[in-house]
């Protein structure tokens, strides 16, 4: 299949933080349902939501109440009403979700659910910040998912997360393993990073070949009230090139179509992947 219907969903929190992570769980999910069916009734055929998309980007705490948003995958309440809507839809959906794998064993996730409801596998999340409003090592270990690529109905897709997208080998390593799309589910603020949101990830659609689908969310969360979440959710084109974007503050569903065909054309036009010299890249590696 060359064409596909991409969608991605930002949104702003709707619940109050000082609720159990149970209830503002649902109350996400509740939020996401007509989104869901707008994308079905749209034909979006490739969906995605933003980082950890269930619950507060509760990071800037250190508070082990959020240790009780995790859930499994894919037996958790989470996964299973998002695989049942996948195969209802006919719809592939990529879950970015807090997971506990384990007493204590927690990781930044995402599941991915194929067109007909069929559990394909997950990506962790690799990199990890530690800085002040983003203490990600407190609640996430850092993943070892060796770059998967899930063969789905409608393409072969990949998923980096958030943090990730600062470092380039993933990017390559998921593109070296197949992906056409790579999905970037993202919890990003204004500020000192802001500018690299359009800067980084179309750079590496263009140097690895391949779409890029930025999602972001939307709004402010007290009582951190770390920044403004300012949306921008996009979908970059193998060229480097943004073909669709979405608002910065307004919950949105951003539907686009791709044309894979194109992965297959510009990796013939620049011959990156042939040109490679990985013999001569040993510092990379290293280890320091």
């Amino acid at each position: 299949m060359e064409k596909v219907k991409i969608g991605l969903i930002q949104m702003a929190l709707k619940a109050e933080t000082d609720l159990e992570p149970a209830a503002i769980r649902d109350a996400m999910n509740e939020a996401h349902l007509p989104y869901i069916e707008q994308a079905a009734e749209a034909g979006v055929q490739v969906l995605c939501f933003q980082e950890v998309f269930n619950q507060p980007y509760f990071c800037p705490s250190q508070d082990k109440k959020w240790y009780a948003a995790a859930e499994k995958v894919p037996e958790g309440p989470t996964c299973q009403m998002m695989q049942k809507l996948a195969a209802k839809h006919h719809m592939v959906i990529i879950v970015p979700i807090f997971e506990e794998t384990g007493p204590g064993i927690y990781y930044n996730t995402a599941a991915v659910f194929d067109a007909d409801g069929s559990y394909l596998g997950k990506y962790h999340k690799t990199h990890i910040p530690q800085v002040a409003g983003f203490w990600e090592k407190y609640f996430f270990k850092p993943g070892k998912s060796n770059w998967p690529v899930f063969d789905t109905a409608y393409g072969k897709i990949g998923v980096y997360i958030c943090y990730d997208r600062h470092f380039p080998e993933g990017w390559r390593a998921l593109a070296l393993n197949g992906a056409e799309i790579i999905f970037n589910p993202s919890a990003t603020v204004a500020g000192l990073s802001q500018y690299l949101w359009e800067l980084e990830q179309p750079a590496s659609a263009a140097a690895n070949g391949c779409f890029v689908a930025a999602i972001n969310r939307v709004g402010t969360e007290a009582p951190w009230n770390i920044g403004e979440f300012y949306g921008n959710s996009y979908i970059a084109n193998p060229r480097g090139q943004i073909e669709a974007k979405a608002s910065a503050s307004e919950d949105e569903l951003l539907i686009h179509e791709v044309d894979l065909a194109m992965v297959r054309e510009i990796r013939n036009t620049w011959q990156f992947f042939r040109d490679r010299r990985p013999e001569t890249y040993t510092r990379l590696t290293d280890g320091e």
